[in-house]
């Protein structure tokens, strides 16, 4: 998770732990039954974790979103990269098919003129 993501959590937590802290000192101190104070306290702790529960919906939502937005990101970069890859691996494959064509013919014609100068050779010591 990014600072922010961590910074909000840490807010976002802070702030129940407070609301939850001040509900309850302020229900011990209120001049009512102990039972009235008990179901006020659950009450609001009730409240407290649907609103936390809430809250961790839309962090979790947002982490979701960062993440994909992310990982099309870098599936992008991925594809691009692998498509320049491929076009430098052709080009490549293709430079050093030329130079083969090229050299072989090259070759075979100093093979044949080898050939041909070894026959006559031959020939010569025949004679």
């Amino acid at each position: 998770m990014s600072k922010k993501g961590n910074n909000t959590a840490s807010v976002l937590a802070g702030l129940l732990a407070g609301a939850a802290a001040g509900v309850v000192l302020g229900m011990l101190y209120a001049p009512e039954e102990g039972a009235e104070t008990r179901k006020k306290i659950k009450s609001k702790a009730n409240d407290l974790k649907d609103q936390a529960v809430d809250q961790y919906g839309k962090v979790s939502e947002k982490a979701k979103e960062q993440y994909e937005d992310v990982s099309g990101k870098v599936k992008g970069q991925y594809d691009t990269l692998s498509s320049q890859f491929k076009e430098t691996a052709d080009k490549v494959v293709s430079s050093v098919k030329d130079g083969y064509d090229k050299y072989k013919d090259q070759a075979v014609a100093k093979t044949k003129e080898v050939v041909t100068d070894v026959e006559n050779e031959l020939d010569g010591m025949k004679s």
